[in-house]
């Protein structure tokens, strides 16, 4: 990523407000697309305006797709139907679907009405059926078929007139006479059988494909199982529908990662640094709320047991060990279920079998965590027995049970087609922080009418 001083984002903006069109297009003549998007960052919305207007319709189209969401939803606003179309044309129906679903139905209808070619409207129109979150919503139209039983020579011909329309060739697709698809032909095939009968005859027949209503999670264990560049998509009936290529799969495995970390962070939405101070509001408020209440509930707990506390004051100062400890065991389980759910390593259906193996792990954890601290507090808190055996056992109760519920949970929203990665967040934290807290008074409260203080 090509990085731009201070000096350099002074003198571009100076060439924009004195408009030196040439002086302005030659620095934009080397850039990469990438990095003109990069510059935008840098400048606002009028001056990223005038600097898209001078690139050719191509390479602004490039530029388009390597823009962040927000931004490229600014420099749309101000945009035409027309123009918009015209940069719609240069992009694979797959980047044209992305750019189109960001957009209203009235907006939507207008720019396709402005596409000039009929047959690429047609495919972002079929693509637009699909859900977003599936294999479909991933894929473009935009690839090499031939017939398996074509010649080589007839296949080699075909070839050359489909890729003149392709900027880049992964993959060629072999289809029978109902467009089904029946193998996949290596361009190294071309080379050492140039003379072959029929594409059948050397066409590779075992090779991955995945459905159109495929989740997107799937596909991506899918390219990393296979080490795939490109993969082939297929309708219920088999039929050759498009394909999805590498680039396709990371950027929505970003996205994805995105999400997962602010949804356990305790975020409600997509939020950056950039966006409103109202839109961040809203995204952090819902669970500092939660949070509230949970310390309100918290207090509301204490105070049922502020006679015992006020009596044996010791009780207090092992309050923060309880809660956190619970809330730390509860994450850390949470974590490993949800991070093999998203890497294929752990399935839903194995819910039993997971749930046996954290139960082994708690309770060596539960063992060792329990332990250490009796000691403790045999060494530390001589002659005050209700204390030391209220905290061991409360911690052993409380590390089982948080990692029950760090194990459960994320399978259950799983299971539920919710995604699993709020239970890595307040959710369970906050849980955990309750009833442990309730754990701990009750055990305390026994403890204390058999031994006194």
């Amino acid at each position: 990523m090509k990085e731009f001083s201070p000096e350099y984002i002074t003198d571009l903006r100076k060439i924009i407000s004195d408009r030196r069109d040439d002086e302005a297009r030659r620095e934009l003549a080397d850039l990469h697309p990438a990095d003109i998007a990069e510059l935008y960052q840098d400048l606002d919305l009028e001056e990223a305006e005038y600097l898209f207007k001078l690139l050719d319709e191509e390479k602004a189209a490039d530029v388009l797709m390597e823009l962040d969401e927000d931004d490229r939803r600014k420099l749309l606003s101000s945009m035409n139907a027309e123009d918009i179309a015209k940069q719609i044309d240069h992009l694979d129906t797959d980047d044209a679907v992305d750019i189109i679903q960001e957009l209203d139905e009235d907006e939507r209808e207008k720019i396709l009405s402005h596409i000039d070619d009929v047959e690429q409207a047609g495919d972002i129109i079929d693509l637009l059926k699909y859900d977003e979150d599936t294999a479909g919503g991933l894929m473009g139209t935009e690839m090499i078929v031939v017939n398996e039983n074509w010649s080589m020579p007839e296949c080699i011909r075909q070839m050359r007139l489909q890729a003149e329309d392709l900027n880049e060739v992964y993959q060629v697709y072999v289809i029978d006479n109902d467009e089904r698809l029946r193998g996949i032909l290596p361009l190294k095939t071309l080379i050492t059988h140039p003379s072959v009968s029929k594409i059948k005859h050397v066409m590779e027949q075992d090779f991955p494909a995945v459905k159109a209503d495929a989740p997107i999670d799937e596909v991506a264990l899918d390219f990393e199982k296979y080490d795939l560049v490109a993969m082939p998509v297929i309708d219920s009936i088999g039929r050759l529908v498009g394909r999805i290529t590498v680039d396709d799969v990371m950027d929505q495995v970003r996205e994805s990662q995105e999400r997962d970390y602010q949804l356990a962070s305790g975020l409600s939405s997509d939020v950056s640094a950039d966006d409103s101070i109202l839109s961040q509001t809203k995204a952090r408020i819902p669970w500092l709320l939660i949070g509230v209440c949970s310390g309100i509930a918290a207090s509301m707990i204490l105070g049922v047991f502020e006679s015992q506390i006020a009596a044996v004051t010791a009780l207090a100062l092992f309050i923060p060990i309880i809660g956190g400890t619970g809330g730390n065991v509860g994450v850390q389980a949470s974590a490993i279920v949800v991070q093999s759910l998203a890497n294929g390593s752990l399935d839903v259906k194995e819910f039993s079998k997971q749930l046996g193996k954290e139960l082994l792990v708690g309770l060596l954890n539960a063992t060792i965590i329990s332990g250490v601290m009796l000691i403790y507090n045999l060494i530390m808190l001589p002659g005050q027995l209700s204390v030391t055996l209220s905290v061991a056992c409360s911690l052993f109760i409380v590390v089982m049970f948080a990692t029950i519920l760090g194990t459960v949970v994320p399978l259950t929203l799983e299971k539920l087609k919710i995604n699993p990665a709020l239970a890595t967040g307040p959710f369970i934290q906050i849980s955990n922080d309750i009833v442990g807290l309730v754990i701990y008074v009750m055990i305390s409260k026994w403890f204390l009418q058999i031994f006194g203080s």
